[in-house]
C-alpha cells in the first residue's frame, strides 16, 4: 500500500497525554515564560502505529521539572525567590550533517544490524551506517538554529542566553564539505547539502534501476520491473516524490543569534567515527566509485579488514559490478584531520573567531581550551581517540593540562565540555612514538574532577540518548553529568542549561529540552518543512522503533542540586 502525505499526516494533531511521573518523589518546579516554545509546555512523541508500524509525531503535554538531590543538597523551601541567575546557554549535540552521496558512506553494511536479517552478526560498528532522513540533517540542524534564536532566554531564569556549545559529532565522517555546512548553517548565509554532480542525486536512495536496493528507502517510488523497497512494503514508510531534487536545493541559513563555540566527537575526526584517515580512505572519498551493495561472498569482517587496509582496491575490484556505481568526483570530499578542522573553524562570518579553538591549538594541532563566561569556566576537552574506534579517551598531556586547569580556576565555578561521557571514555588504544603512553580513561577523569569541589558539571553527547548522572565525592558532595540527545536520531532534541545560585548554599542547575521548529506536518518546501519530515523518518527508522533515545523522566527536565563550592558560601 501506497502512503499519501495526507494519509501519513492525517494523525499528526493528534494530542497525548502527559506520561505519570510514577515514582517520581520530586518537587515540580514551573519555568517561566519564555519567547520560545520549550518541552516545558509542550512535548513530542509517536502516535499511534499505522501499516508496518509506521507512527506520526503527536503533540503532548509538557514536562516541567523534575528536583533531583542525589548529591545530597537540599532543595530548601523559597529558593526561588532567593535565586540569582549566573549564567544561561544551549547545548547542541551530535549534529551529524551527513553528505549523503560520498563514496565513503558505507550504508551497505547497516542492514546487518537489521533484526531480521540472516547470516552475517553485527559488530555493532555500523548500526548506523545509513538512515532513511540523513539526506535532510543540514535541515534539521538549520530547524534547531531557529529555535534556539526564537527562545532566546532560559525559560526559567528568563536570563539571555549566553552562547551556544556543540558537544561533538558535528560532521559524520570528517570530511571538508560536512564540517563547511555545519559552520555555515551556524554562522547563516547559504547552505547547499549537495556533493559531485550538483544536477542530480547520485546514491543509494534513488531510482536508478541498475543500483536499485530495497534495503534502502527510495522516496520517489519503485522502478519498471523491481519490487517495492523493504521501507515501504514492510515498514508503513511512504513515497514522498521529489524529495532527494529538494533536500538538495540550496536554502539561507538564519545563523545562530548567539556566539558559538565546538567540540570535537570521534565523527568530526575519524572516518565513520572510527577509522583513522588514510591515503586510501581519502582516494574513496573523493573519487568515482560509491559501493551500493554488499558483494555476494563478502562479509562484514571482509569489509572491516578493508576500511583498516586498502579499502580503495577493496570498492575498485567491484567496479565493473552493479554493486558499486559511477559517481561524480568531487574534491571537498576530502577527509580532514584535527589540525585541518581546527584551522576551518577560523574562516567563519560567526562569533567567537576560532569558535573556542585558539592560536595555541592551531599551532600545536590540540583542540581543548577554556574560556570563561562571568563566574563560570568552562575546559572544553578533546575525547577523541585518534587511533581509531569511536569511543574515547584523553592522552597524558592534555589530562596534565585538565589537571592545571582545574587548579587555577580557584573563585570559579567549572563546567567540562566533551563529546564522550565517562563511561564510554573507555578507549585504551594506543599508538606509536609520541602516542605510545597509556591513554587516561574516565574513572580517573572523573575521580579528578570530584577532587576540586567547584567542578559543577560535565555536559556531553555521544550516546544520542537523554541521561543525567550524579557523581558523588565520598563525604558529600560532587557534579551532574549532563549528557544529551542528537540533533540525527529520535528524538532531535538540544538542551539550554542555566545555574542559578540559590544563595542558601546550593545552586541550581536547570536543563531544560528542546525540540527543534520542524512542523509536524513535514514538507517539501524549505528547510523547516524538510527537517519536520526528518523527524518523523527518525521516529520510524527501523532499527531505533525499539529504543528510549528520550531517557526516563529524570534524565529531560530536571533542577539539579549541587552545594556551592566554599568561595560561594
Amino acid at each position: 500500500m501506497k502512503l499519501t502525505r495526507r494519509d501519513l499526516f492525517r494523525a499528526a494533531g493528534a494530542v497525548g497525554g502527559a506520561a505519570a511521573l510514577g515514582g517520581l518523589a520530586a518537587e515540580a518546579v514551573a519555568g517561566v515564560a519564555g519567547r520560545g516554545r520549550t518541552t516545558l509546555t509542550v512535548t513530542l512523541h509517536k502516535g499511534p502505529a499505522g501499516e508496518g508500524g509506521y507512527r506520526p509525531v503527536v503533540r503532548a503535554d509538557g514536562e516541567p521539572h523534575v528536583v533531583r538531590t542525589d548529591l545530597g543538597a537540599r532543595a530548601l523551601r523559597g529558593r526561588g525567590a532567593r535565586r540569582k541567575p549566573l549564567l544561561a546557554f544551549a547545548q547542541l549535540s551530535d549534529v551529524h550533517i551527513v553528505d549523503a552521496q560520498s563514496p565513503m558512506r558505507v550504508e551497505y553494511v547497516d542492514r546487518y544490524d537489521d533484526k531480521d536479517q540472516p547470516g552475517d552478526p553485527s559488530t555493532g560498528l555500523f548500526g548506523a551506517a545509513y538512515r532513511p532522513h540523513e539526506v535532510l540533517t543540514a535541515h534539521i540542524a538549520e530547524a534547531m538554529v531557529r529555535e534556539i534564536n526564537r527562545i532566546g532566554a532560559g525559560p526559567v531564569t528568563g536570563k539571555p542566553l549566553a552562547f551556544a556549545i556543540q558537544t561533538g559529532d558535528n560532521s559524520d565522517n570528517s570530511q571538508y564539505n560536512e564540517l563547511r555546512w555545519n559552520i555555515d548553517t551556524l554562522d547563516g548565509g547559504e547552505v547547499r547539502a549537495d556533493s559531485g554532480d550538483l544536477t542530480r542525486y547520485e546514491g543509494v536512495m534513488d531510482g536508478d534501476p541498475t543500483y536499485y536496493d530495497t534495503h534502502y528507502w527510495h522516496p520517489d517510488g519503485t522502478p519498471a520491473g523491481k519490487a517495492d523497497d523493504q521501507p515501504r512494503s514492510k515498514y508503513g514508510f511512504p513515497e514522498v516524490p521529489g524529495l532527494l531534487d529538494a533536500a538538495r536545493r540550496p536554502f539561507q541559513a538564519a545563523g545562530l543569534g548567539i556566539p558559538w563555540y565546538t567540540a570535537l566527537g570521534n565523527h568530526d575526526p575519524l572516518s565513520q567515527g572510527n577509522f583513522p584517515s588514510t591515503m586510501q580512505l581519502n582516494t574513496v572519498a573523493v573519487g568515482p566509485l560509491k559501493m551500493i551493495s554488499p558483494p555476494t561472498g563478502v562479509s562484514q569482517a571482509d569489509v572491516l579488514d578493508a576500511l583498516r587496509g586498502n579499502y580503495a582496491d577493496f570498492v575498485a575490484a567491484f567496479a565493473a559490478t552493479p554493486y558499486v556505481r559511477q559517481v561524480t568526483p568531487d574534491p571537498d570530499r576530502r577527509l580532514l584531520h584535527r589540525g585541518e578542522i581546527v584551522e576551518e573553524h577560523f574562516t567563519t562570518t560567526g562569533t567567537p573567531v576560532g569558535h573556542g579553538f585558539t592560536e595555541t591549538n592551531r599551532a600545536d594541532g590540540t583542540a581543548y581550551y577554556t574560556f570563561d563566561r562571568g563566574l563560570v569556566r568552562f575546559v572544553v576537552l578533546d575525547t577523541v581517540n585518534p587511533n581509531g574506534e569511536a569511543n574515547g579517551s584523553l592522552d597524558q598531556t592534555q589530562f596534565a593540562w585538565l589537571q592545571g586547569q582545574l587548579q587555577a580556576s580557584a573563585g570559579r565555578l567549572v563546567v567540562i565540555a566533551s563529546h564522550h561521557t565517562a563511561s564510554t571514555m573507555d578507549n585504551p588504544l594506543v599508538g606509536t612514538g609520541g602516542d605510545s603512553e597509556p591513554r587516561v580513561l574516565g574513572d580517573e577523569v572523573v575521580a579528578e574532577l570530584l577532587l576540586h569541589d567547584n567542578v559543577i558539571a560535565w555536559v556531553n553527547g555521544h550516546t544520542h540518548t537523554n541521561n543525567v548522572w550524579a557523581h558523588q565525592r565520598e563525604g558529600g558532595g560532587g557534579f551532574w553529568e549532563i549528557n544529551t540527545a542528537s540533533h540525527i536520531d529520535w528524538p532531535q532534541q538540544s538542551r539550554l542549561i542555566e545555574v542559578a545560585d540559590n544563595r542558601d548554599g546550593t545552586l541550581s542547575i536547570f536543563a531544560t529540552m528542546v525540540d527543534h521548529g520542524g512542523p509536524l506536518s513535514g514538507s517539501l518546501d524549505g528547510p523547516m518543512g524538510l527537517a519536520g519530515l526528518a523527524r518523523e523518518l527518525a521516529a520510524n527508522d527501523w532499527q531505533e522503533r525499539e529504543l528510549n533515545r528520550r531517557g526516563t523522566r529524570k534524565d529531560r527536565n530536571v533542577e539539579l542540586l549541587v552545594k556551592a563550592p566554599a568561595f560561594l558560601r
